[in-house]
């Protein structure tokens, strides 16, 4: 079991730790419901090192990143980030990332920490290009200081004038005295906040300021449950459930960064799968009747048929309601329909609704 550079501070405050993604990482600390509402209402801070950095550099940087990549990479510019992924040759997704643009000639991807390797070797395959490729994911840590009081806490610690970074975009500077942090205005909460990029041997040093810092403004550690349940209140995919090697960015909403005026690996398939018409698509839900749903469980029309399957399902802690996201043939996606998940053999009815579940 693998461990990040803070796996002994998790320990040490009484952190559930479970496996994920060959990691040992913490899945709660006080309580999953508790450090979902701090995140909501004040601010969380997340140890999520267990993700992947990839590091491509040289003159053809662009070029390769654009290829493996579905999102149109040349309207970056440095300081920006942009949402992607990975697709496959048969219009599949390999994974899901983030792209930075560090300089005209040097890109950030992260990438999700199960596929690491897979995503490695993805790139590699395909990487015909004048640029170096570096994998620095066992070099690296990564925390989310997640909620409303996020800007306040980090705005103790550094000069840099964060209310200038804009979502989606970044800046380099000292944090707690550690030079050279990536601080990004991205998230995985929809609680607002920034994500922090440092060394392996300053995570343990920046994870303690920022507690004792944050701890007037409310902030709590938190672990991979609230995270789950915070990122399906805003209908974010999760790799592995609601996307994977068979879904394709169209049948799962994720037109929006798939661009097809860009040349990139399995391009062709999905113009066929948008000529020919989608057969299914991933939809938001909301339970009407009690009972939680679970990934895999049937989504069925009023008369039995399986029209279905869940991906993504959990008692929202924000809304005291059962939410889930599925893959339902097209004449089940309009707003409103009702549907129905089978649950230990009952048929639970719901309500096709349009992520985020949480308004703002």
């Amino acid at each position: 079991m693998l461990k990040t550079a803070l796996t002994h501070v998790h320990e040490s405050i009484g952190a559930k730790m479970v496996p994920f993604a060959g990691y040992s990482m913490p899945v709660q600390y006080t309580g999953l419901i508790q450090e979902h509402h701090a995140v909501r209402q004040a601010a969380g801070l997340f140890d999520v090192s267990h993700m992947g950095e990839f590091f491509v550099k040289g003159p053809q940087a662009e070029a390769l990143v654009q290829y493996v990549t579905s999102n149109d990479v040349s309207k970056l510019s440095p300081g920006k980030i942009q949402y992607s992924c990975f697709p496959n040759e048969n219009g599949g997704i390999v994974d899901d990332l983030l792209v930075y643009k560090l300089a005209d000639d040097e890109f950030l991807l992260v990438v999700n920490a199960s596929n690491i390797e897979k995503d490695f070797n993805w790139i590699k395959k395909h990487h015909t290009f004048d640029a170096e490729l570096t994998d620095r994911s066992e070099q690296m840590s990564l925390l989310a200081l997640q909620g409303p009081k996020a800007l306040e806490i980090l705005a103790e610690l550094t000069s840099v004038d964060l209310g200038s970074i804009p979502y989606y975009n970044f800046q380099i500077g000292a944090v707690a005295d550690i030079q050279n942090v990536i601080i990004s205005n991205t998230g995985y909460t929809g609680a607002g906040g920034f994500e922090l990029y440092i060394a392996n041997e300053d995570a343990e040093r920046l994870w303690n300021a920022l507690m004792l810092t944050g701890a007037a403004y409310g902030l709590v550690p938190a672990g991979l449950g609230a995270r789950d349940t915070l990122r399906l209140e805003m209908g974010f995919c999760l790799y592995g459930n609601d996307i994977n090697d068979e879904t394709s960015p169209l049948e799962a909403g994720l037109g929006w960064i798939t661009k097809l005026n860009t040349d990139f690996v399995g391009k062709d398939k999905i113009l066929a799968i948008k000529e020919s018409g989608l057969n299914r698509r991933l939809v938001g839900f909301e339970m009407l009747d009690r009972g939680i749903p679970r990934q895999h469980y049937p989504i069925v029309n009023e008369s039995g048929e399986v029209i279905g399957e869940v991906t993504s399902g959990t008692q929202s802690p924000s809304l005291s309601k059962a939410i889930g996201m599925g893959y339902v043939h097209t004449a089940y996606v309009a707003e409103g329909t009702e549907i129905f998940v089978e649950v230990r053999g009952k048929h639970l009815k719901a309500v096709v609704v349009k992520p985020p579940f949480l308004k703002k």
